[in-house]
């Protein structure tokens, strides 16, 4: 299979740092980076990372506690380190990339669902035919994106995220500032999803999305078949 060496990748992640009104710590989920990335540069793409605020931005501490195979490997890359710890200012990102990632974390439901730079970004990207993808929380930084004629990126569309009943479970759904798939569906996404922390992720288009960090894999490979595809019709 061909590499994707002249395909250019970007992870996006969460500057923010706390779970609401608990003091409790948060940021983005070190294994919804760490297997994407693993993923993507195995494929041969290039890949940067970007925050709103740039510099190094916090994995939740929840997701360090438990290290996998994935996230071990990130770790013990010297390149990846350095890459997430001079993260891009994401105001500051060219339009370049063939795909864009958000990783998930909690995080991304106070800075990325409103981060104006970063929805301008991504709605001129799908505008052009990039891939636009994101997993768990991540598809919260979508609510401010358009598609081409003016309404949410998601309306009717097939979309996967970090499920109602996934965020009751784990007892965070009255911290939230909202319930994205509540959010989802009110932009009139088809929303979908597998079993509770299952590997769930659906592809519509160029708009790819998984439901939650057990999906990390399945979403950053639907990324990279729609990207050979469109290399192999140039």
């Amino acid at each position: 299979m061909k590499a994707l060496t002249a395909v250019k990748i970007l992870l996006i992640v969460t500057s923010h740092t706390q779970l609401g009104n608990t003091k409790e710590p948060t940021g983005f989920w070190l294994e919804e980076l760490a297997a994407p990335y693993a993923e993507f540069t195995q494929a041969g793409a290039q890949v940067d990372i970007a925050s709103p605020l740039g510099g190094k931005p916090l994995a939740d501490p929840k997701s360090e506690k438990e290290p996998n195979e994935a996230t071990r490997a990130f770790l013990a890359d010297a390149g990846a380190k350095k890459k997430l710890a001079n993260t891009l200012v994401l105001e500051k990102v060219k339009d370049t990339y063939d795909a864009y990632f958000v990783v998930g974390g909690h995080g991304v439901m106070w800075d990325l669902a409103t981060h104006t730079p970063l929805h301008s970004l991504l709605t001129a990207a799908y505008a052009r035919g990039a891939v636009v993808s994101a997993v768990c929380h991540g598809p919260a930084a979508l609510v401010g994106v358009k598609a081409p004629d003016g309404k949410p990126i998601v309306a009717g569309k097939r979309v996967a995220a970090f499920t109602n009943e996934e965020e009751k479970a784990g007892k965070l759904d009255t911290v939230m500032p909202f319930l994205l798939e509540t959010r989802l569906r009110e932009q009139g996404a088809r929303h979908e999803s597998g079993p509770m922390w299952g590997s769930f992720a659906v592809r519509d288009g160029n708009l790819i999305t998984g439901q939650n960090p057990a999906s990390s894999v399945a979403t950053a490979r639907e990324v990279i078949a729609a990207l050979r595809e469109k290399s192999e019709k140039k």
